[in-house]
């Protein structure tokens, strides 16, 4: 009996976890047509959420996340299709509103940005590296303390003892 109980609460936990991502599209924004839908919800997904951290606006319960997806659903409706939908919002949102930014000169550092940093610190650690190697294998050692350090030195160990 407990064994089915536990059973039977995972299976709904489980159902609701994956529920969640779709509580954001209201009932009243849903188009009839369940093919133009799944049109809609393929270019949400593909459109940030202005107000929100990198989430797609069909993701999202921000009021202007609502307003965009609503406007798709108009675009759809008005015999758009998902490219036209897209230029639709991307010519009054620029680029930003692409969760998937197009490869072009104004975007070239954020597709090719995180590469120069990773090859500059690569460089970077390849250098300490191999200056630390240099230094090692030539046997260089810190120069040896002037009889006034070595006196400074023991003076404080014995004022530390």
């Amino acid at each position: 009996m407990r064994a089915h109980l536990r059973t039977s609460l995972a299976a709904l936990l489980l159902s609701l976890s994956l529920a969640l991502p779709a509580l954001a599209v209201q009932p009243d924004e849903v188009l009839k047509d369940p093919a133009m839908e799944a049109r809609a919800r393929e270019i949400s997904k593909e459109l940030r959420c202005l107000v929100c951290q990198n989430q797609s606006i069909d993701d999202s319960n921000a009021p202007l996340a609502r307003d965009l997806r609503v406007l798709v659903r108009q675009r759809l409706v008005a015999g758009d299709d998902n490219s036209g939908v897209l230029e639709y919002v991307t010519a009054r949102y620029g680029d930003y509103v692409l969760l998937r930014p197009p490869f072009k000169a104004s975007t070239y550092v954020l597709w090719i940005g995180p590469a120069v940093v990773l090859l500059l610190g690569g460089i970077g650690a390849a250098l300490f590296l191999r200056g630390r190697q240099r230094a090692v294998a030539g046997g260089e050692t810190a120069a040896p303390l002037t009889p006034e350090e070595r006196q400074r030195l023991d003076r404080l160990l014995r004022e530390d003892t």
